[in-house]
């Protein structure tokens, strides 16, 4: 009674005490006839008129807020065999808790409706007795009882989702109701919808009460993706139990399958008639498909192995085909169907070889108007009128080639020009046209009528060709195309093209400022290109640098203030590319040259400020970027027609944003992150070459270094030594010293925007002031150069001087050597002739004496040898007595075999004595 009177108080507060008072007194009266009327008809008008008037006035909403539920609640317990009196009774608490038309409203008001759902949800035994009421046997009982849950899960979600979990079989009452009568069905389904969509303890008992078969018996019976809005309220429902589950999906693919779900996107009938309910229950099951393929969130630690497990099972079930279907060959699929087909595809093969490679063997059409699957998603690239089916074909062409060499190697395989189109040669009529001609065709397709969003579409796909390989870049590098006539010029290579398209897009721009296009993309895709096409790649920066012109054209570019600050930005990253891979040593083409041009025309405080900008920006700034990624498909949130067919407009302009919207897509993360890379790459370069500048081939020789008359080699080398020193001393401060100016100007260039005209002019100082440092420490490395050529040549001398006196040297020792030797044998014969001379005698040996030592030795050993052989004798005598035992135990004649040896043996010898 508390709880009502603070209600009365809510309505006197809002209503005034007269209008309160009115509304309580005529409310009062019914409820009292309801109570204690004592005819049966009478208690049935009281609440037909209860009802009428609660469903119509906001204020009897309130009233009866404040004192009808004990009513209500008291003829659903005690009440039960009066069917009509439960029917009203439901019928009135439906009306309490369903708001009023806000056109016919007061704006004053409160919603009524919302303070019911409230004061009747505190109670969890009344959740409980609407529970119990889905078992009576009354169709309207079950339909009313399902719409009032309903109406209570709109207002108070939470109460109601606990209350039924903590009901006994409260969500088996639910379910059961799914194979209920096609009305009552179609209200439990709507109920359950809702129940499941953030409620994970409720998604798992409605999974284990056989939710999927149920769900796909009511798909089917509605006829899949033809049927009505039941379908789309059953594939809401699985979307619900599959979005945050892996465990789910795993269940589903072991259980029922995939091909339930795969046979929805089969088209029927006519398939050029897709009404908008068709339209929303194929989104709704490409949205499932694409779940499965994801294979949960991302938190989920069994994310990686069930997505790919899904991939594979859903490819095996010719889930591709179907896709391919749907969004290459139907022709008449609206668009938003199209491009949610086009992600499955590239969320399907995405880090999946297996399916990259069926993907590139599939072929579309018929007869002789058969093409790869690849060939007929570029062309509908290049031809759609539609930005976001081109983004989201795009995203196939992405994910083919992210990591996979061997599948960019086959497209530029086929990179190969073709005659000039003409107007009797359209692009989309010419199917057998190879993938690389076709994409090469599109690159030149604007060449004529100027309108480049053709080569800008095919500049994409060619950056996911080029991407990170190699060969591809060196492939594409080599094709030289021939220009509409041949009176306009010579050839020229396909790198060139594209930088000349970028510099036509630019001038039509900047003449074109008021177009009715609005934002553009074409410079900031072509720009892409470039980029990713230069990047460790020197071939490609040096072919950019073999023009003048171009790198005129990209330092303009930079400081054009009609361009986006995307654009800008890019162009900066172009030129660093152009410094970080420039191998060429060529005058005028090499990283110096570059440097020097970016401080001249530019100035490096305002070239790094470039980077900031582009960083700022919302296509490189996560903070800055709007949500991403589709809205799940309900019935308060299904699009309409128009917004089905005109997809583009949805996301068309971003306010406060100079770029188009469609770049978010476009720049994925991993070109913002070779960006991001790139732009610390660069600064870093820069600084070091400011730190090691160019080396000159010029030597120019100071006068201090020549050898004055009259000096001797001695004074000579200490002066140059001095001289050396000091340059080097010189030369150490000079490169600190740029090197801190460079540091300073990186530093700026990271933390400050770009400086105003006041600032201006102290860098017009700082530049001129490096340029002549740059001139002194160009000079200074000369003369250090020259120095140490003439020290290394004096060294090389010395050091010849050196050995020439060691070899003397050796020479010497060897002869006195010799002499000794020779010395001491002059000695020892000198000796001998004077012994002889003499007549001294000599000693003679004892030659007996030796023969008899001699003798004994020899003795001595042939004994030993002897006793040898008679040890080894006596071996193989034993050796013989057990082969001879052995013999006669196995029966052999000894006497005979050894008779047979001797005679073999005695013959032996006469043969070799003759």
């Amino acid at each position: 009674m508390d709880l009502a009177s603070r209600y009365k108080g809510v309505v006197g507060m809002v209503f005034g005490d007269n209008q309160s008072s009115n509304e309580d007194s005529y409310i009062q009266r019914l409820l009292d006839r309801i109570s204690n009327g004592t005819l049966p008809d009478d208690r049935r008008n009281a609440i037909v008129e209860l009802q009428s008037v609660v469903a119509e006035s906001n204020a009897a909403q309130l009233a009866f807020g404040a004192a009808g539920f004990p009513v209500i609640v008291g003829i659903l317990k005690d009440q039960r065999d009066d069917v009509e009196m439960v029917r009203g009774a439901l019928e009135t608490l439906l009306g309490a808790l369903t708001p009023i038309d806000h056109a016919r409203a007061q704006k004053t008001e409160v919603h009524a409706a919302l303070m019911n759902s409230d004061l009747l949800s505190r109670e969890a035994e009344n959740i409980t007795l609407l529970l119990s009421l889905l078992e009576e046997e009354d169709f309207y009982v079950r339909y009313y009882t399902l719409q009032i849950l309903t109406a209570l899960l709109m207002n108070s979600q939470n109460r109601l989702q606990e209350a039924i979990l903590t009901t006994p079989r409260g969500i088996t009452r639910l379910m059961d109701m799914l194979m209920d009568r096609e009305v009552i069905r179609n209200e439990a389904l709507l109920l359950l919808t809702h129940l499941t969509r953030e409620a994970e303890e409720i998604q798992k008992i409605v999974v284990f009460e056989g939710a999927f078969e149920k769900i796909f018996s009511i798909i089917k019976e509605e006829g899949g993706s033809d049927g009505d809005v039941v379908v789309q309220d059953c594939l809401e429902l699985l979307n619900n139990l599959l979005r945050s589950s892996s465990s789910n999906q795993i269940l589903l693919r072991e259980t029922m399958g995939f091909e339930p779900i795969i046979s929805i996107l089969k088209l029927r009938g006519i398939t050029y008639k897709f009404t908008q309910q068709k339209t929303v229950n194929l989104l709704s099951a490409l949205e499932t498909i694409n779940m499965l393929i994801m294979g949960g969130v991302d938190t989920d630690p069994g994310r990686d192995s069930n997505k790919l497990a899904n991939r594979t099972v859903l490819v095996q079930k010719k889930l591709l085909d179907h896709l391919l279907m749907l969004g290459v060959e139907s022709q008449w699929a609206p668009v938003a169907v199209r491009c949610m087909t086009f992600k499955c595809i590239g969320d399907l093969i995405d880090g999946h070889p297996k399916n990259r490679d069926i993907l590139a063997s599939k072929v579309l059409g018929e007869d002789r108007q058969v093409e790869p699957a690849l060939n007929s998603i570029l062309r509908i690239i290049l031809r759609t009128s539609s930005i976001q089916e081109f983004a989201a074909a795009d995203y196939v062409f992405k994910t083919f080639c992210e990591k996979n060499p061997e599948g960019q190697t086959m497209l530029a395989s086929t990179l190969i020009p073709q005659p000039h189109p003409t107007a009797r040669d359209p692009l989309e009529d010419d199917v057998h046209m190879s993938f690389g001609s076709m994409l090469l065709r599109g690159l030149c397709s604007g060449e004529a009528d100027g309108d480049l969003e053709t080569c800008c579409r095919a500049a994409s796909i060619l950056s996911h060709v080029v991407k990170d390989n190699h060969r591809c870049k060196e492939k594409a590098l080599k094709i030289v195309l021939e220009l509409p006539m041949p009176s306009m010029g010579t050839p020229e290579p396909l790198f060139q093209r594209i930088v000349r398209y970028l510099a036509v897009a630019s001038s039509m721009k900047s003449k074109d400022k008021s177009s009715t296009l609005g934002k553009s993309y074409i410079q900031q895709i072509i720009l892409k290109l470039l980029v990713t096409w230069t990047v460790e790649c020197p071939a490609a920066v040096q072919c950019f640098l073999d023009s003048r012109h171009h790198l005129t054209f990209l330092l303009e570019l930079v400081t054009d203030p009609a361009a986006t600050v995307c654009i800008r930005g890019l162009a900066s990253i172009l030129l660093g590319a152009c410094v970080i891979y420039n191998k060429s040593i060529e005058n005028g083409k090499d990283a110096f040259a570059v440097v020097d041009a970016v401080g001249q025309k530019i100035g490096l405080t305002s070239y790094f400020s470039k980077f900031e900008e582009m960083q700022n920006s919302f296509i490189f700034s996560p903070s800055k970027k709007p949500p991403q990624g589709n809205k799940p498909l309900t019935r308060t949130a299904t699009p309409s027609e128009a917004e089905i067919n005109e997809v583009d407009e949805a996301d068309e302009m971003v306010k406060g944003n100079e770029d188009h919207p469609m770049l978010l897509s476009l720049f994925d993360a991993s070109f913002i992150g070779l960006v991001k890379s790139l732009e610390g790459n660069i600064r870093e370069r820069i600084v070091e070459l400011y730190s090691r500048p160019k080396k000159s081939e010029m030597a120019v020789v100071p006068a201090d270094l020549e050898q004055k008359s009259g000096e001797n080699e001695k004074d000579y080398i200490n002066r140059l030594k001095a001289f050396i020193e000091k340059q080097c001393s010189e030369i150490q401060n000079l490169l600190a010293r740029n090197a801190a100016l460079a540091e300073d100007v990186a530093n700026s260039g990271r933390n400050e925007q770009s400086q105003g005209s006041e600032q201006r002019t102290s860098t017009v100082m700082d530049k001129v002031q490096m340029e002549s440092i740059r001139r002194e420490l160009q000079e200074t490395s000369q003369r250090l150069e020259t120095v140490k050529a003439e020290k290394a040549k004096i060294e090389s001398e010395a050091s010849s001087y050196k050995n020439m006196a060691a070899k003397l040297e050796s020479d010497l020792k060897s002869l006195s050597d010799a002499y000794n030797s020779l010395e001491q044998a002059n000695y020892h014969l000198e000796q001998e002739v004077k012994s002889l001379k003499g007549g001294d005698p000599m000693e003679v040996p004892d030659i007996e004496a030796i023969k008899e030592e001699v003798r004994k030795e020899a003795q001595k050993e042939s004994e030993d040898e002897l006793n040898d052989l008679l040890v080894c004798l006596g071996q193989e005598e034993s050796k013989v007595e057990k082969l001879s035992a052995r013999l006669i135990e196995l029966g052999v004649d000894v006497d005979k075999l050894l008779e047979d040896i001797g005679d073999e043996s005695e013959a032996q010898a006469e043969s070799e004595e003759d």
